[in-house]
């Protein structure tokens, strides 16, 4: 019997499993290789971190994604390498030959080149940051409650979150809502008056990929939360004491969140010309490297240039990529050829807080209940699998009727304890 041509997929997040589905009935043998052993929803690491979703609500285990495609294999190993001249996937697990080899490799959070944010804050990337955050969040409460040094107990009880894209003032307005509702019926000696969060957005609004009204919008349902907001201006350092700004104004405090933003991860070998901006690989409109067109880049790690711009990381740009490079490696195998990719903007939106959300689609600008209904319609339909789905929808039902929080555990392993 002969051999069927390999193809490996450098990741488990939204295109890598879009490929996989896309190749699940073509005469091939898949490897899917990622660090972790399950596919995780990013676009909701910020509900838990602050305490509204379970884990297990948005990580799925790749094997059982999988297990009804046959010709579909798992290794979880972190790639270290690519030999694109011998076809090959160096890993810390084995080496891997590849006739088409599919990078889904995603984003990493990007500090531009602060070493003392990358020390001293946290990015809101995977599921042990967001583990971390929560744990960290919910200790700083608890050391604040024996607290008597004024000083001290206030930058405790101040939350900083530096940038004011969509994952910034989502993770804002759910730990606004977090401190105003849920904790002050569980830390009955402190003072709330004292507690904060501060936004930190360089730019001179918050969402500036959405329409200026909207970013209005969701800059004044932060407002009305408590959120303070400093806008036009950024990060010069990050000390144990808390935050430096450029104009010279601190910000004290015990916990600084980096979502300012992000960096394609690739285990390419690319310098310069080969590389776009935030380190995303140039493709052709195949999806491919034009030196090598058995090798596709998908994803936040390509950089696809469509109307005159470079197609957004989020997750819908990921999904379509995923699954037309299924389409054209089917039909290569077929000597066909495929038409150039082309994504199709079916629009973005970012919540701001229990029943409060903003939608763009095209020309259509949506805000509050309608915009958060649609903006729970989506998400549900993106996670994977009905038990995800259904503790979801639990979770938010929950917390709209009762301003309850299910999932407030302190488990990591540190000082937060």
């Amino acid at each position: 019997m002969a051999k069927l041509p390999h193809v490996v997929i450098v990741g488990a997040g939204f295109g890598g499993l879009a490929a996989t589905r896309g190749l699940r009935r073509v005469d091939v043998d898949v490897t899917i290789v990622d660090r972790n052993n399950y596919h995780l929803f990013q676009p909701l690491l910020y509900q838990v971190a602050s305490g509204l979703l379970d884990p297990s609500a948005i990580a799925s285990p790749v094997r059982t994604i999988v297990r009804r495609s046959p010709n579909v294999d798992v290794l979880r190993a972190e790639v270290t390498g690519v030999d694109l001249a011998q076809r090959r996937v160096i890993t810390s697990a084995e080496t891997l030959d590849y006739d088409y080899l599919v990078i889904a490799s995603g984003s990493e959070t990007d500090y531009f080149g602060n070493e003392d944010a990358r020390q001293r804050s946290t990015g809101l990337k995977d599921l042990s940051e967001a583990l971390g955050l929560r744990s960290q969040l919910l200790g700083c409460f608890e050391r604040a409650t024996l607290t008597a040094d004024a000083d001290a107990r206030r930058r405790l009880l101040t939350f900083a979150v530096v940038g004011a894209g969509p994952t910034g003032v989502e993770y804002s307005g759910a730990v606004a809502e977090l401190i105003k509702h849920v904790l002050p019926k569980d830390y009955r000696r402190i003072d709330f008056t004292e507690v904060s969060v501060v936004l930190i957005e360089a730019g001179d609004r918050v969402l500036a990929t959405f329409a200026p009204r909207l970013g209005r919008l969701a800059e004044r349902s932060l407002q009305r939360k408590g959120v303070r907001i400093i806008l036009g201006r950024s990060v010069r350092g990050v000390d144990d004491q808390g935050i430096v700004l450029d104009s010279g104004e601190r910000v004290e405090t015990s916990t600084v969140v980096w979502t300012a933003g992000v960096r394609a991860t690739t285990p390419l070998d690319l310098e310069g010309d080969a590389l776009a901006r935030s380190r995303r690989v140039k493709v052709t409109p195949e999806l491919n490297l034009s030196s090598h067109p058995e090798v596709f880049v998908i994803g936040d790690a390509a950089a696809f240039e469509q109307a005159g711009a470079v197609l957004p990381m989020l997750a819908p740009v990921a999904i379509q990529g995923g699954k037309y490079v299924g389409k054209a490696i089917a039909a290569r195998l077929k000597a066909q050829e495929s038409p150039p990719f082309h994504y199709h903007d079916k629009g973005t939106m970012a919540t701001v807080g229990r029943g409060a959300a903003v939608a763009q689609i095209g020309p259509i600008h949506i805000d509050g209940l309608v915009g958060w209904f649609i903006w729970i319609f989506v998400h549900l339909l993106y996670l994977v699998g009905f038990r995800n789905r259904a503790l979801a929808l639990w979770s938010w039902a929950w917390n709209y009727f009762f301003w309850d929080r299910p999932v407030r555990l302190i488990i990591s392993a540190s000082d937060d304890r």
